[in-house]
């Protein structure tokens, strides 16, 4: 009995390579029926919709031979059961007649059973589909069968929506279908190139299509071939970006964003040392040098320190695509897996790809329950074994961002997974507060005027977002103040709005909260130069560390109250 998984939607190949037609490719099912088991006796398919049905291929003696030996152990085709236990109950008594038949006599039997997680759902303890579970388990268990030639093959889209007591049953072998590597889509590309009219002179083009399409299925190739074929368009145009952003985007269900980032850690203001490290490991992957990356980094720090923004400028310094994981949780149980196990199997054919978690404390989950069916848990299991898997060293390159770095559980922080841990911080000198300022009004797309913003009281504990709403209400100001005296829009913002907005500025209330934001991006620092000096002071003291865990712990405490 194998358990096939993933992929299993997709066309693919039914003919040997040398047959470059459009042709040579068909579903899962198709090459079942036509390679694997070209050469069976009987190969008999049934799903919920269709019923039961033999598989021949293109043979149609073949599929009247099958006709004619089903016909006489079933009944008329028309008669035959649709129902899910009608349907499994024939399948056993069809198996049990053909181990009675002599040995002569006896038939290499395949069953194809499509979309079996309706006949062994996992979801709702195995209540709805008990009798069928059990009939499965005694087949792949049946040691009479392993005698003969029979082989059982169930198809699902996600290995989660399966009873959890057919997917660890030793007898069964489960394979992941992956997506189509480079290869396989550049001789898929060709022949369905060929196939829609496109003139040689495209065929370069078609080629590059193939080689920046990772992540695509070749049906969602396919559709992106056909479509530049028919509006007599290169196929690796500027368009094709958006197409397969759109095309993966849809095929992952909302589960992943894409974001092709427009800047690098040139445009990122201050955090001096976290970007002389992040632009070192970019330029590593950059060469190739897969093994001097880190498999993932931690970006911690208070609210507004702009991590989101450091994290996508990283991805444009390396220059590979920006993957945001979405919301992936849902209420049905098993769903959430299901939708996990396909955002990893996407992310695995992207690479290299830069994979963004905001709120990774609550994102990602642990390895306790909390009362969810053990889904939590599963989801840690996961990520935590995707994340540690040093085969995509460099190729997917994880970013958990978080201001409670504390709340994150310590597999997912240790070395081998978030390897280096980067704190972010408030501006803390006045070179850096300029530089800050500056970044944010060109954000914004203002002009300071000459010498501006000059002296800033460091003491407020401004963010970048404060920043940015100083920045903002200072232009309103100026604007306000043109259009009360008749005259045109100010260019630049005075150093007299600039004032008045940050003399109007009231920072948040939330200092305890900030303070221990901070506390805990410092305990989780991996490298001391990342620290403004004044932490650094505090850390190197004697008991340094010890003491900002008790303060830490203390404040925690007084904000949970």
């Amino acid at each position: 009995m194998f358990l096939l998984h993933g992929n299993v939607r997709d066309l693919v190949p039914v003919a040997p390579p040398g047959q470059e037609a459009a042709s040579g490719w068909g579903t899962v099912s198709d090459f079942l029926a036509r390679e694997m088991f070209g050469r069976w006796d009987i190969v008999l398919a049934y799903d919920v919709g269709k019923g039961l049905r033999p598989l021949a291929g293109p043979d149609p003696n073949r599929l009247r031979a099958m006709a004619q030996w089903l016909t006489e152990r079933l009944g008329n085709a028309a008669n035959w059961p649709r129902d899910p236990d009608a349907a499994i109950a024939a399948l056993d008594a069809l198996l049990e007649r053909n181990l009675l038949e002599p040995p002569e006599q006896r038939k290499r039997i395949a069953l194809v059973l499509d979309y079996a997680q309706y006949l062994a759902p996992g979801g709702d303890g195995g209540r709805s589909g008990a009798s069928r579970l059990v009939r499965l388990l005694g087949w792949a268990t049946n040691p009479l069968l392993r005698r003969v030639n029979v082989s059982i093959v169930l198809i699902t889209d996600s290995m989660a929506e399966i009873h959890p007591r057919l997917v660890t049953n030793p007898a069964v072998t489960t394979i992941d279908v992956p997506l189509p590597d480079a290869a396989e889509r550049e001789r898929f590309a060709l022949a369905t190139a060929t196939a829609a009219g496109m003139p040689a002179v495209q065929m370069d083009a078609v080629k590059r299509t193939a080689a920046l399409a990772g992540g695509l299925s070749l049906e969602s190739l396919r559709a992106v071939i056909t479509m530049s074929a028919r509006a007599g368009t290169p196929p690796d145009g500027p368009e094709f970006a958006i197409q397969k952003k759109d095309l993966i985007e849809r095929s992952c269900q909302g589960l992943i964003e894409f974001i092709q980032p427009r800047l690098t850690l040139d445009a990122v203001a201050g955090h001096a040392e976290a970007k002389h490290r992040l632009e070192a490991d970019a330029r590593a992957i950059r060469r190739g040098q897969f093994e001097s990356a880190p498999m993932g980094y931690l970006i911690c720090g208070p609210v507004g320190t702009g991590k989101s923004f450091i994290a996508e400028c990283y991805a444009g310094s390396v220059g590979i695509p920006c993957a945001v994981l979405k919301n992936f949780r849902s209420k049905y149980v098993g769903e959430t897996e299901g939708n996990l196990e396909h955002a990893l199997d996407v992310l695995r054919s992207l690479g290299p790809v830069v994979v963004i978690i905001d709120e990774a404390d609550a994102a990602l989950g642990n390895r306790q329950s909390d009362g969810d069916s053990g889904t939590s848990a599963r989801v840690f299991s996961m990520i935590a074994r995707q994340m540690g898997d040093t085969r995509y060293r460099g190729k997917i390159v994880w970013m958990l961002l978080t201001s409670r770095p504390d709340l994150l559980p310590i597999d997912l922080k240790r070395q081998g997974r978030a390897e280096v841990h980067i704190p972010l911080f408030y501006p803390h000198d006045q070179a850096e507060m300029e530089a800050m300022f500056t970044a944010m009004a060109r954000k914004c797309h203002v002009k300071l005027a000459p010498g501006l913003p000059g002296p800033v009281d460091l003491e407020l504990g401004l963010s970048g977002a404060d920043i940015e709403s100083v920045v903002l209400a200072a232009r309103r100001k100026g604007l306000e103040r043109a259009a009360d005296a008749g005259q045109p829009a100010p260019d630049t913002i005075s150093a007299a709005d600039l004032k008045a907005a940050l003399d109007d500025f009231m920072p948040s209330a939330q200092g305890l909260e900030k303070e221990m934001q901070e506390i805990a991006a410092v305990l989780e620092c991996t490298e001391k130069r990342f620290l403004p000096d004044r932490w650094k002071e505090k850390v190197n003291q004697p008991g340094g560390r010890s003491r900002l865990q008790e303060r830490l712990a203390a404040i925690r405490e007084v904000v949970s109250s």
